[in-house]
């Protein structure tokens, strides 16, 4: 093993930062060509070598030291692309709920009908509806709260609002009006 590599193992800083300095330009440049994007490919580059400290203990010289620093960055991208897939959905999902909200206001209606269906909700998909939405609180708060993940309240609020949206059937609504039928109560 490179001595250089047995040193930072041991814990030796300097060596650390000159393992830094030699791969960090060649782990941005790839980065680069993976993203796309000089700025996230930095901030993707910073985050590879935030982990490699981290678990430099892990690295057994079977394979060069920037094939390793490749598979963790690799691995990072992976994980910030499904992370911003999922952010999306989550933001559709509000975008739902905000629809719902205005399709009550629009009719001059109370929300005594949405209250209803969302009062057949299991408490643990209803208490996260109600803190999100209607008080803003975040899904971490949330989840701190309930002692779940954060993933774990959004998909209780996605699957929630999909359940009250069923049952009030403002999916077939919401159909029929872009057909431009005239829906009546």
């Amino acid at each position: 093993m490179d001595p250089l590599i047995k040193s930072a193992k041991e814990g030796d800083h300097l060596s650390f930062a000159m393992l830094f300095k030699e791969n960090y330009p060649f782990l941005v440049k790839y980065l680069m060509k993976i993203t796309m994007n000089p700025d996230i490919a930095e901030e993707l580059a910073q985050e590879t070598m935030a982990k490699c400290v981290q678990k430099i203990q892990l690295y057994n010289g079977q394979s060069k030291f920037s094939t390793w620093l490749i598979s963790i960055a690799t691995n990072t991208y992976i994980d910030q692309c499904r992370k911003q897939k999922r952010e999306k959905s989550w933001k559709g999902q509000e975008e739902a709920f905000r629809k719902l909200k205005w399709h009550f206001d629009s009719r001059n209606e109370e929300w005594n009908d949405a209250l209803e269906a969302l009062g057949r909700l299991k408490e643990d998909v209803r208490v996260p509806i109600v803190l999100k939405h209607y008080y803003g609180y975040s899904y971490d708060e949330i989840g701190e709260w309930m002692r779940v993940s954060p993933g774990t309240v959004k998909s209780r609020i996605h699957n929630g609002i999909k359940t009250v949206r069923r049952e009030l059937k403002l999916d077939e609504e919401t159909e029929h009006n872009h057909q431009g039928r005239r829906t009546t109560k």
